[in-house]
């Protein structure tokens, strides 16, 4: 065997070693278990519970049927009939593939913008840090709604990077500043010297070392899919094309659930379950922020040895 395959054979073991013990750091934090439990279960809810529980349909007779009266309808009904718990079940599909596209988009964009921007310098960190400002100084909602408005998305992976068009900005910002540090080390130095292609010196040496930061940036992506895309719902602003959570709301305010306690569980529910969804990814997030985070790396040391 040669010296450059032992060479980097021992650099792809030290790779994975690197990346257990992330994970192992995060997975001591119950704050990134909790997390990865809540998102478990939306995960379940959106593959298997549509499979196994019914789909909702206006039954004439049974509207306004309380929570907790009903196995059948254990969330309760709404005006048309419909039981709450299956319209969650169901929307769940659709929010989860608009929360893998827009945070898959926004990721993808802020990684290879501050990456690149921070890599190469100089005139090109100059360009990608003026378009990365102005996308950050660019007011989001408006923003969305007026592409919304032209463009009319239906799948609902194309509105997950709809909502997500100028997300990918502070993402970018912070993984800019990593790699104005990372860029400085030895080993980076040492393969720039070796004539090795740019592409494989942020491929092997730059974006490994950023894997942390990189999923944080993906989990409050998915988060942002969230709120955005079920305001534009809410507002009607995108189609009413199936079940979905921002409509769910949208109808219940319609009804009168604000303003009358005995149908309020109508808007209740599908909130707690944005809440939770959003709750599970902040977890998920924070568990992952014990290894990115310089301050509470130094807090606790000895799980970095």
């Amino acid at each position: 065997m040669s010296e450059e395959e032992v060479t980097a054979s021992d650099r792809l073991g030290t790779w994975f070693a690197k990346r257990f013990d992330t994970f192992r750091v995060a997975w001591e934090d119950w704050r990134f278990k909790t997390g990865l439990f809540v998102l478990g279960i939306f995960v379940l809810l959106g593959t298997v519970g549509v499979r196994v529980y019914p789909e909702p349909t206006m039954t004439v007779g049974v509207k306004w049927v309380e929570p907790f009266q009903s196995l059948t309808y254990p969330f309760g009904t709404t005006q048309y009939g419909q039981g709450i718990f299956a319209m969650l079940v169901h929307a769940t599909p659709t929010m989860l593939e608009m929360v893998v596209g827009g945070a898959i988009f926004a990721t993808g964009v802020g990684t290879i913008v501050g990456v690149t921007a921070g890599y190469k310098g100089g005139r090109v960190d100059s360009v990608m840090t003026t378009i990365t400002d102005i996308a950050m100084m660019l007011p989001a909602l408006p923003l969305i709604i007026v592409i919304s408005s032209i463009f009319e998305p239906q799948r609902a992976f194309i509105v997950g990077i709809l909502v997500s068009i100028n997300a990918w900005a502070g993402g970018a910002r912070a993984l800019r500043s990593q790699v104005l540090t990372i860029r400085e080390d030895s080993y980076v130095e040492a393969s720039r010297i070796m004539g090795v292609p740019t592409s494989k010196i942020l491929a092997t040496d730059i974006v490994p070392q950023l894997l942390p930061l990189i999923l944080v940036n993906l989990v409050m992506a998915g988060r942002a899919v969230i709120f955005n895309a079920v305001a534009l719902y809410f507002l009607g602003v995108l189609p009413y094309t199936t079940v979905n959570w921002g409509v769910m709301l949208n109808l219940a305010y319609e009804s009168g659930a604000v303003t009358t306690p005995r149908i309020f569980y109508t808007i209740a529910f599908p909130l707690a379950t944005i809440v939770l969804f959003s709750w599970g990814l902040i977890m998920l997030a924070q568990g992952l922020d014990r290894v990115v985070n310089v301050r509470v790396r130094a807090e606790t040391p000895e799980e970095y040895e």
